[in-house]
């Protein structure tokens, strides 16, 4: 059986943190795409479709299995990316304010040897509470999510402005859908435990 490094195609702390929680060796790689998203494409097709070219982007020398990861954040049916400033993210949570949105996650884990990839999509669902501008301001203010889709960091403040969460993973909604990631894993030689 061939012996494969194991790579996270991310520089995301958040993912890299995710994957330690799995207690097996991996080592990270900068992924190098394009993540515009094409004419009339559906969020589930951005991420998944995103998934496999960053874990065929990476430049690797020895033989891996590279895992792609790629989240969007959906409100109104509309792709909402990253807001970049504190005035984005206010205005971003505002409309998500007593609103349901989704969180669509696309995983690949591509085999650098076969150069086959196993994709999967998962999706998670965030209930808001009503919130006020002066807590929505407070919070952006506190925790400062202004590279994160949503405008939001779950696994920190950002708790306290949900109603209730819905979904398989709760890992998914920070990032890396972790249950399904294992699968992989599995299917592919490489068992966790």
């Amino acid at each position: 059986m061939q012996n494969y490094q194991l790579v996270l195609a991310s520089t995301s702390i958040f993912r890299q943190q995710l994957l330690e929680k799995l207690a097996i060796p991996f080592v990270t790689a900068k992924p190098d795409c394009d993540e515009t998203p094409l004419l009339n494409e559906t969020a589930e097709r951005l991420v998944t479709r995103l998934a496999v070219a960053k874990a065929k982007s990476c430049q690797l020398t020895q033989p891996s299995l590279v895992i792609g990861s790629d989240q969007v954040c959906v409100i109104n049916n509309q792709i909402v990316g990253k807001p970049h400033t504190e005035e984005a993210a206010i205005e971003q949570l505002l409309s998500q304010s007593g609103k349901t949105i989704r969180f669509y996650t696309g995983l690949a884990l591509y085999n650098t040897e076969t150069e086959e990839a196993q994709v999967t999509l998962d999706h998670f669902d965030v209930h808001f509470r009503q919130l006020s501008r002066s807590q929505v301001e407070t919070y952006v203010r506190k925790e400062q999510p202004l590279y994160c889709a949503g405008s939001f960091k779950s696994e920190g403040l950002g708790i306290a402005l949900f109603e209730r969460l819905e979904g398989d993973d709760p890992n998914s909604l920070i990032g890396l859908p972790l249950i399904k990631l294992v699968s992989l894993l599995e299917q592919a030689g490489h068992p966790v435990l």
